[in-house]
């Protein structure tokens, strides 16, 4: 297998389990089309796909890392952070998993009234039509109810226009706090990394106490190269991970085919003097 900063990773994406349209067997089987060598399935607040895309990804000969995505706020908006290499059965991670599926259902019934009062009807029930695991509905599934029923032409015009962050049928949601998604994360043997920081609307002083906060925490990475990045942003978040000594992660946060920017296996390298956070996983 090649030296770690030079292997075809895949860090990040989403099956059926939370919000993406493939099931974990075929994602596994796309990762591998793709030529991806290192793959990690990343379901938001769910670990329950692991099982079935380890036992693919491994029969293809990928090397396969266990991953999960964490819904976390801070400093009163959304923020993700992936876990790498954990344990999927650990008792602490899925207590509060469970805590945090609870308040997505909360969440999107509030949607769906506020959809409801701006002319879209029956949208909780059209979402859940889309939802591969009700426990996950999302603002994603009712994106695809809205195109799927004309209301928008993309999924992208639904966000611009309903949900959104200060969108009128956007409801923030509560899930958990930044300390304990990271304790869940490295008890269970896992590293933590911040998704996407990119697609944050943060003000530079906030992100600076984010950043300062993960590192104290003992936050391990962030995500330079991924599919919701900028190649502008690349750069910015490859100097940040200098700038703090973090090491770099590199995923697609693919979703579906028709929807992500980047499919799987598609990103270009991490720069060459970053510490990859696979480094000693090869």
């Amino acid at each position: 297998m090649p030296s770690a900063p030079n292997l075809n990773v895949d860090l990040h994406c989403h099956s059926t389990v939370s919000d993406g349209v493939l099931e974990p067997h075929a994602l596994a089987r796309r990762a591998h089309a793709n030529g991806v060598q290192m793959w990690a399935l990343t379901d938001h607040d769910e670990v329950s796909g692991l099982p079935q895309a380890g036992q693919v990804a491994r029969e293809l000969g990928m090397q396969f890392v266990p991953g999960i995505e964490i819904s976390v706020t801070w400093s009163g908006k959304t923020v993700h952070i992936v876990g790498l290499g954990i344990d999927a059965g650990h008792a602490a991670l899925n207590q509060g998993l469970v805590e945090i599926r609870t308040g997505r259902v909360e969440r999107a019934r509030k949607i769906a009234d506020r959809l409801r009062d701006l002319g879209v009807p029956d949208s909780y029930e059209g979402a859940l039509a889309y939802a591969g695991n009700p426990l996950l509905i999302s603002r994603t599934h009712f994106a695809r109810f809205m195109v799927e029923r004309g209301y928008c032409k993309t999924m992208q015009a639904v966000f611009d226009k309903y949900l959104g962050d200060h969108k009128p049928a956007n409801v923030s949601g509560s899930w958990a706090k930044l300390a304990n998604a990271l304790a869940w994360i490295h008890d269970s043997g896992g590293r933590a990394v911040i998704a996407h920081p990119g697609r944050y609307n943060y003000t530079p002083v906030q992100f600076g106490a984010l950043f300062d906060e993960f590192k104290q925490l003992g936050g391990e990475a962030i995500e330079v190269i991924t599919g919701s990045h900028s190649v502008d942003q690349y750069r910015q978040y490859a100097d940040v991970a200098r700038r703090y000594g973090f090491m770099a992660s590199c995923g697609s946060d693919f979703h579906s085919p028709g929807e992500s920017r980047k499919d799987l296996g598609s990103l270009p390298l991490l720069p060459a003097d970053l510490r990859a956070v696979w480094h000693d996983w090869v």
